[in-house]
């Protein structure tokens, strides 16, 4: 019985690791798909430390499931064009993504979302967290996109 090797680097009919265009897509959705399950377990463990229910009007299940994904779409299509663009696409890309993740910390301990202090606090921290959450990964993309084994064993 012969060996499957479609899943190696460099095989001449695998098609995901030989298109930079679709590796770093699906690179990007990877860490999507992962930072939605991360935040989701954040917003879940936030909300139940932090003294029981407030408002879910912005950060809720939906937005984080849609929005964290879309938005790792769109850095995966962002990351393409920074390898493309420059030699050190790469570095430009985390620099810029670090930060990106600093200005979105600051902009959100800054956000008014109530009149009563316990809740903006706790709405501060939760998407304090939301957003560590998803500037870290964005940043650390391009080591993805060159590690051989989630080449791999993931794509």
């Amino acid at each position: 019985m012969e060996n499957d090797r479609s899943s190696q680097l460099s095989d001449k009919d695998d098609f995901t690791s030989s298109f930079p265009f679709i590796k770093a897509l699906m690179t990007a959705l990877f860490v999507g798909i992962s930072d939605t399950i991360l935040c989701l377990c954040y917003n879940l463990l936030f909300r139940d430390s932090s003294g029981g229910f407030f408002s879910s009007d912005i950060i809720n299940v939906s937005s984080i499931i849609f929005g964290v994904n879309i938005l790792f779409l769109v850095i995966g299509v962002l990351y393409f064009g920074f390898l493309q663009a420059a030699g050190k696409g790469e570095v430009a890309f985390s620099a810029l993504f670090a930060v990106l993740t600093i200005i979105g910390v600051i902009a959100a301990l800054h956000v008014h979302r109530s009149s009563d202090p316990a809740m903006n606090a706790r709405f501060h921290g939760l998407l304090t967290g939301v957003v560590l959450i998803v500037g870290i990964s964005a940043a650390a993309i391009p080591l993805l996109y060159h590690s051989r084994k989630f080449g791999q064993h993931v794509l």
